[in-house]
């Protein structure tokens, strides 16, 4: 077995909403998984940390924003290649309330939009990130 194969991966995904309208970040042009779509702050967890530590934290790397999780909305899973061999992603998504109010964004290029639910389709997100969405908007 090549020790340079990671195992699955585990993930988590914050759906930031503020006054009904949900954030937006646009990713980098130079983002090797999916560039220039607009999705929600998600990202890898490290190892032994949980998917709610996790998700602040990749809420305040990806956006400058402090936040509080609401509550988990739901789980997601995609499957990804790494030099040839498949890779499970296994996601934890959460509803996340916003407790500062600055988005600073690490690159130049990427930009952020609060949308409404009916807004989402204004803008050039993917499926996977509609449905996570879709899961926090669930019994609204």
């Amino acid at each position: 077995m090549d020790l340079d194969i990671p195992g699955d991966k585990r993930l988590a995904a914050a759906v930031v909403m503020r006054e009904g309208r949900v954030l937006l970040v646009r990713r980098s042009e130079t983002e090797r998984f999916l560039p220039r779509v607009w999705g929600v702050p998600c990202g890898k967890l490290e190892p032994g940390e949980s998917s709610r530590d996790g998700v602040l934290r990749e809420l305040k790397e990806e956006t400058g924003l402090l936040g509080e999780v609401v509550r988990k909305v739901g789980e997601s899973s995609f499957v990804s290649e790494y030099r040839g061999h498949e890779i499970k992603n296994w996601q934890d998504n959460f509803l996340v309330k916003p407790l500062s109010r600055h988005i600073t964004l690490p690159e130049p290029d990427q930009a952020y939009a609060w949308l409404s639910p009916a807004d989402l389709d204004s803008v050039d997100i993917d499926e996977y990130n509609l449905d996570i969405v879709r899961q926090a908007l669930t019994g609204f």
